[in-house]
């Protein structure tokens, strides 16, 4: 079992930007949104990790093996391991939905 908790915002601004995101409809305004938002390695490496936790989540690969396939390290792996594992649950929320 997960131990996780409502991430608490106290700045304005991340509010904002969590609108902002639930308002996209689109994968392509998605995808216009984190092109503006990120620069091409950003948005290359955050792929990386909702890309990672879908391994984590739906495999039984090691972390070795995904850091391998992913062309990554395993400190990369394990934070992402990490995060889904005893975060806010936003990774585990996105999997299910990506099923």
């Amino acid at each position: 079992m997960t131990n996780q908790k409502n991430y608490i915002s106290h700045s304005v601004n991340e509010k904002l930007l969590a609108e902002a995101i639930t308002k996209v409809q689109t994968i392509q305004e998605a995808l216009n949104l984190l092109r503006d938002l990120l620069t091409p390695k950003e948005l290359e490496e955050f792929g990386r990790r909702i890309a990672i936790a879908q391994l984590l989540y739906t495999t039984n690969l090691s972390y070795i093996e995904i850091a391998k396939k992913m062309k990554t390290s395993t400190t990369t792996v394990t934070r992402v391991a990490l995060w889904l594992k005893n975060g806010c649950g936003g990774y585990n929320s996105v999997l299910q939905l990506l099923k």
